[in-house]
């Protein structure tokens, strides 16, 4: 409220939502009352009743879902809080992390366990974060419903229980290098959307593809063959199958086939810039296309690339930026 929207508004952002559809009670009693998609036989039957081309319906029917979704600047400042934290909390734990013993030696995890001293600044790292994923948890449900509901749902619900279970069992060590390992590209992504809501094309791509090539490195790369080794293997030979074992490593099983089906949404997207030159829109994202955009639906310019006088990448003259990234 008193940074990150003050920044926007330095920045450009304007306080305006979507096109707000044209008030008609008949299609408004059909949009609250029966469906907010109508199909075929029902848009010819409004078509008729209004006179009205079933097209022209078909886009009052999307300016309508889309009118109630948060402006550009709310989206701005929610991105700025939550770029804030995990900048943030990912030095603090890199801070932290390289003068522990076992961030360069994962079988320090496992010493002397579960006898191991619990310091202040591992604890407050721990209450931090799990603070700030039971608030994910809680405004899923307020934010803006996006095609990977139910996936970052299962993410939170796994985290959640991951921080508290290891934390309860003093498995915090090995705990807070699965954090510090997550925490490492997030950030990278709320700065391209950053980008992306300012206007600044090419900052928004290079921020974005950046944190692809950090997801995938950490995401698949670093985790699998560094936490997964030390919770299934090291720990194993070190401590024996300790009772909670199974359900432990089942949740962080869990979160590493999160990560390949997020990677595959990444490598999409990012394949999909490198055709059109641009980010163009989050796979994730249910934000549905404006009315101008479906107005040119001609065969010789659907999908076409084109560049506006001022230089602004425009598909279909309808300008993409800030597409990818709406939540």
């Amino acid at each position: 409220r008193f940074i990150a929207k003050p920044c926007a508004i330095n920045l450009g952002i304007q306080d305006s939502g979507p096109h707000r559809a044209q008030p008609n009670a008949i299609l408004e009693k059909v949009f609250t009352s029966i469906t907010k998609s109508p199909g075929g036989k029902r848009l010819e039957g409004l078509s008729k009743q209004l006179d009205w081309d079933v097209r022209k319906i078909q886009r009052w029917f999307r300016h309508r879902r889309n009118q109630d979704k948060p402006t550009t600047l709310t989206k701005f400042c929610e991105s700025m809080w939550r770029f804030t934290f995990y900048l943030s909390i990912f030095f603090y734990g890199i801070r932290f992390l390289w003068t522990a013993p076992w961030f360069w030696d994962t079988r320090q995890c496992w010493y002397n366990y579960p006898f191991q001293p619990l310091t202040s600044r591992l604890y407050y790292y721990y209450i931090l974060e799990l603070a700030f994923y039971w608030s994910l948890m809680f405004s899923q449900f307020t934010d803006i419903k996006r095609k990977d509901f139910l996936i970052m749902f299962v993410h939170h619900l796994a985290t959640i229980g991951l921080i508290t279970f290891s934390y309860i069992n003093n498995m915090v060590r090995v705990g807070t290098l699965v954090l510090c390992l997550h925490d490492a590209s997030d950030f990278l992504l709320e700065a391209a959307k950053l980008a992306n809501y300012a206007k600044y094309q090419r900052l928004c791509d290079a921020f974005f593809m950046l944190f692809g090539v950090v997801f995938i490195v950490t995401r698949l790369g670093i985790y699998p063959f560094w936490i997964l080794n030390t919770t299934l293997f090291e720990s194993w030979e070190l401590i024996g199958p300790y009772p909670s074992w199974w359900l432990f490593n089942g949740l962080l099983i869990t979160l590493q086939v999160l990560h390949i089906i997020w990677s595959y949404l990444i490598i999409r997207t990012a394949s999909k810039a490198l055709v059109r030159g641009k980010v163009s829109k989050d796979d994730r994202s249910d934000v549905e296309s404006s009315s101008e955009e479906e107005d040119v639906t001609s065969n010789s310019t659907k999908g076409v690339l084109s560049t506006s006088s001022n230089g602004s990448n425009r598909i279909n003259g309808h300008v993409g930026s800030g597409q990818w990234t709406e939540e």
